[in-house]
């Protein structure tokens, strides 16, 4: 996209209409079948039940010509103004150890506006709407080793991590986005603590977390032809802290080679459960840790996400 950048509005859905939109940039972000879509009978009820539906609308005119006018050419024509959504992000009501939370199940921005910061403004919205409704954790999953997801979970928003889900939509969806499994870190994003209050704030422990990650021997990393190669398991998990590398834009793997995209799977799948699983938790990423190209790398600690952020 080019020029000056559109006007942005982020709000409530209020519509039939924009519920339909929202199934439109759904499909457009995931390239998914109808199968795979969020009903729209579905969207409609979950939405008047009381769960959250937020757009991103860029606003916009357009000619407004009456038929009269239009046939006599005569008059010029009004402007009309118009929203196009073009990105939303959905959540519904939830309940996890003993507590009502949101899952946040979609956020999605088409191409052309991600350089805005949609997502970020959509997570901020969502947040003050759960807080509003006295809800104050929410959930959502991604792929692991979507390095930029990983960023803006993590670095950015100030989430974290202790549950790993394999193949959390069975082994494929119509999504050309899966097709290398469905595996999934399910990510909690505790809104009041003082880990996100410093995200908001624009506070970053990127330092803190390079000098930290440098000195771990990882538990997974690249070898010199980009092959991950796993570490010794128990000397890895006899540490506080350990390390787990991805590549840096695994969605051009998977186009140049699936077999070496499914290796890194496979990989990622055995460090994330064992270290989990030794009671371990995801606490940060880190992109582009030798340079623009990566890899990245997860730094995962010794604990419980509550003793982290003091619950």
């Amino acid at each position: 996209m080019t020029g000056a950048a559109p006007q942005m509005s982020i709000r409530d859905l209020r519509s039939i209409d924009e519920l339909i939109q929202l199934k439109a940039v759904e499909k457009e972000v995931w390239g998914m079948d109808d199968e795979d879509a969020i009903p729209l009978t579905l969207a409609v009820a979950l939405k008047a039940a009381g769960n959250i539906f937020i757009g991103a609308f860029a606003q916009g005119t357009h000619d407004k010509i009456k038929p009269a006018e239009q046939k006599s050419g005569k008059e010029k024509p009004e402007k009309e103004h118009k929203e196009r959504m073009v990105g939303f992000a959905f959540g519904f009501l939830g309940r996890e150890h003993g507590q009502t939370t949101i899952h946040s199940h979609m956020l999605a921005v088409l191409d052309a506006y991600r350089h805005l910061d949609l997502g970020a403004r959509l997570k901020w919205a969502q947040r003050e709407r759960a807080l509003a409704m006295g809800v104050h954790e929410i959930t959502w999953t991604f792929d692991p080793l979507q390095s930029r997801n990983a960023h803006f979970n993590f670095a950015k928003l100030g989430a974290l991590s202790e549950t790993y889900k394999v193949d959390f939509y069975g082994p494929e969806t119509s999504s050309v986005l899966h097709r290398n499994g469905t595996d999934r870190l399910w990510v909690r994003w505790l809104l009041d603590s003082r880990r996100v209050r410093d995200r908001i704030a624009g506070k970053s422990g990127r330092a803190e977390t390079l000098d930290g990650l440098r000195l771990l021997a990882p538990l997974v990393r690249f070898d010199g032809k980009g092959k991950p190669v796993r570490a010794e398991l128990a000397e890895a998990l006899g540490r506080e802290r350990v390390r787990i590398e991805i590549p840096g834009d695994i969605l051009a793997v998977e186009k140049t080679d699936m077999g070496l995209a499914r290796e890194w799977r496979e990989a990622t799948r055995w460090a994330f459960r064992e270290s989990l699983k030794a009671g371990f938790f995801v606490a940060e990423y880190c992109r582009s840790m030798r340079g623009q190209q990566g890899p990245g790398a997860y730094l995962l600690q010794r604990g419980t996400v509550g003793e982290l952020v003091g619950m």
